[in-house]
């Protein structure tokens, strides 16, 4: 993927490519296949202060802004870990932005160096298995317990990482009923205290590294100090996170069409039917270009997400755009580099389907391709509601 002139962002790059290397096409295929952790990888990572490049200095962190958290991340799945090895590390990036922004002193010096160190996994609950996209009817329930803390009780469900996080933010509704709006949802840094919190992966696809699972909360107290930002205010302060994740998510999603269009040439340039290589073909060569151009667009215009949002600026339109668009440029990318790839390319050996089953959850995750275009024609547009 080009980067711009930028000698700073060359230089992130150049030191997550050399973290990267160490770590090839073959071990992501296991770690994929037995459903393990990346925890050396991750390690590595950390070591690097690459978790918590997006972290302010004075917890520890990097002190960066998203545009460079997305560029470690594009480098990452561009190596070939694809998810399993970008959304082993994204949570920390996206997931604590809003108790950067709108947590108390307590929360933010208790868990931000922490995550700056590495040695913080952080776990997101906003889907229910009853709710899914209409978070309006959120049902998961934190009552008061008479004493400034709250008791929660509700399941959540595509919980990435729960397995191996020790805290969840967590969006709960605190007053009024499912289905009246946002205005009674609050946001939590709760612990995933096994004793009361079930923990269940969900059986999936692809980027089985990583699990998803359900999580069921029953009684789990919390204090009242980790309520993020205001009461009743959660899904607001949750929306400043979720920007950034459509930003780092369109920069993994470009990262793992650049993979899968450099093995789509490689093997267009070597492999030789009719005795001439394949890539002499338009049939081939055509749709590759297309994937090239598909994906410098939506890349360019990540940047443009990125660095509104690094800047204060409204950015809901471009971080919404750019997700859309990596999305699609991503999948058709790895797509056809199966289709380079003829049969080949449902082997496990060049990798390449493993690409396009990571691929396909951007169209999917976390929104769906549709509900974007719902965002751009209602609020964009000006279009009326169509739900």
């Amino acid at each position: 993927m080009t980067l711009d002139n930028d000698e700073h962002r060359a230089a992130i790059a150049e030191g997550v490519d050399r973290v990267c290397a160490d770590f090839d096409d073959d071990y992501w295929s296991q770690k994929d296949r037995d459903h393990e952790f990346p925890w050396d990888f991750y390690n590595a990572m950390a070591a690097g202060g690459w978790v918590g490049i997006a972290i302010p200095e004075q917890y520890g962190g990097g002190g960066q802004g998203i545009a460079e958290g997305a560029l470690v991340l594009n480098r990452v799945a561009a190596s070939g870990a694809a998810m399993n090895g970008s959304t082993a590390l994204h949570l920390t990036m996206f997931g604590l932005a809003p108790v950067i922004k709108f947590g108390n002193d307590q929360l933010k010096n208790t868990f931000l160096p922490r995550a700056a160190a590495g040695d913080l996994h952080v776990a997101f609950g906003v889907t229910e298995p009853d709710a899914g996209t209409d978070t309006s009817r959120i049902s998961t329930r934190a009552a008061d317990d008479g004493m400034g803390g709250f008791i929660i009780s509700g399941r959540k469900i595509w919980t990435s990482k729960a397995l191996e996080s020790e805290v969840c933010l967590l969006l709960a509704r605190t007053d009024g009923t499912p289905g009246e709006g946002f205005g009674g949802l609050s946001l939590f840094l709760v612990d995933l205290d096994p004793q009361y919190c079930d923990i269940a992966p969900i059986p999936k696809l692809g980027r089985n590294a990583v699990a998803s699972c359900e999580v069921a909360y029953d009684d789990l107290p919390v204090e009242g100090w980790r309520l993020v930002g205001e009461r009743g205010r959660g899904f607001h302060h949750i929306l400043h996170g979720l920007n950034a994740e459509r930003i780092l998510l369109a920069s993994m999603a470009c990262g793992i069409g650049d993979v899968a269009l450099r093995r789509a040439i490689a093997y267009a340039e070597e492999r030789e039917v009719f005795g001439r290589p394949i890539g002499k073909n338009q049939a081939i060569s055509h749709p590759l270009a297309k994937a090239h151009m598909d994906l410098q667009a939506a890349y360019t215009m990540m940047l443009v997400a990125a660095e509104r949002y690094d800047a204060g600026l409204e950015c809901g339109e471009q971080a919404n755009t750019a997700k859309y668009l990596a999305a699609e440029a991503s999948f058709f990318a790895a797509d056809q580099a199966i289709q380079t790839h003829g049969g080949l390319g449902y082997a496990t050996e060049y990798h390449v389907e493993r690409y396009w089953r990571e691929a396909r959850l951007q169209r999917l995750a976390p929104v769906s391709q549709e509900m974007t275009l719902n965002y751009i024609a209602q609020n964009v547009l000006g279009l009326p509601k169509s739900y």
